[in-house]
């Protein structure tokens, strides 16, 4: 059972910080751990020693780095709340260091590849075909995360807008831009979408309608839906996903020469360091294609 001042710092986070259940959840077993290893008095009556043999132990148990960090972050976050509020009056986490950890860049793909999927869903019969181009000219002209893409209302689209509002993560709200392709995309799927609903039947109020529970198409099903047309185009499925989408879309940006600023803003990322990344993937694309194709680069 947890101790009452992390039920008090888990309560803090989700009125204060609107953390998700999910966050929650990972909190809640993160400091669980911590208190179960500290034995007697838990979180709340550890020195710094004892939390270092905690922190310590943590690799020697086979967690990855990943993990640790997070527990890291969690009893961090932890302590820095008993201090706010004068439950304690020091920090015996201060003197814990992050576990280096390579953090692995985004799978992507060539602009070559993006056409060559629009291609292959053109050639798809019927409304199957409409919907897939409107799927994917929509998450690769606005860097939507596929919740949002999939959870997109019909009265969105219906005017023909250059931007879309997306509330996204943590409830805040951004616009997503529209180029002209994604815009004529989405009009040609309005209209077979339209006609294939029933005289009188009430319309569904998703862009992407389906008969499951959810009542729109689901991240599983577009996912399949990709697979079959990164097949038809030649490429490997495991590099296609609809979140290989939103990484093009970044990473295009930037290779194009578009301020950082301006991509993080797009994709809704709280903290640049992870829109960074994708300079990673940007820089050796470019290199790749300098060493292709100068002159100079090529060996005699």
């Amino acid at each position: 059972m947890s101790s009452p001042q992390v039920e008090a710092f888990l309560e803090m986070m989700a009125v204060e910080r609107d953390a998700s259940p999910h966050t929650l959840s990972a909190y809640a077993r993160d400091l669980a751990d911590a208190e179960a290893a500290l034995g007697s008095g838990g979180l709340m009556a550890a020195d710094e020693a004892g939390i270092e043999a905690w922190f310590a132990g943590l690799s020697t148990r086979g967690l990855s780095a990943a993990t640790a960090a997070r527990r890291r972050s969690a009893v961090r976050q932890f302590y820095r709340f008993v201090l706010g509020e004068g439950w304690r009056a020091d920090d015996p986490s201060r003197r814990l260091e992050a576990p280096r950890q390579g953090r692995p860049l985004p799978r992507t793909l060539s602009r070559d590849e993006v056409v060559a999927l629009l291609t292959a869903s053109a050639a798809r019969d019927g409304a199957s075909g409409v919907r897939m181009i409107a799927l994917v000219e929509l998450a690769y002209a606005s860097g939507l995360r596929v919740s949002e893409l999939l959870a997109l209302r019909v009265e969105a689209v219906r005017r023909d807008p250059a931007y879309l509002i997306v509330r996204g993560k943590g409830g805040k709200e951004r616009l997503a831009p529209l180029n002209t392709s994604a815009r004529e995309a989405v009009k040609a799927w309005l209209a077979v979408r339209d006609a294939a609903r029933p005289e009188k039947a009430p319309d569904s109020p998703w862009l992407f309608p389906s008969h499951g529970a959810s009542g729109h198409l689901t991240p599983r099903r577009f996912a399949q839906m990709l697979d079959q047309a990164a097949m038809d185009a030649g490429i490997d499925p495991a590099r296609v996903s609809p979140h290989v989408l939103r990484h093009a879309f970044a990473t295009h940006l930037l290779e194009g020469g578009a301020d950082m600023r301006v991509v993080q803003t797009l994709l809704g990322h709280a903290d640049i360091a992870t829109t960074q990344i994708y300079t990673h993937v940007a820089t050796d694309r470019l290199t790749q294609v300098v060493h292709q194709h100068h002159p100079l680069a090529k060996d005699d």
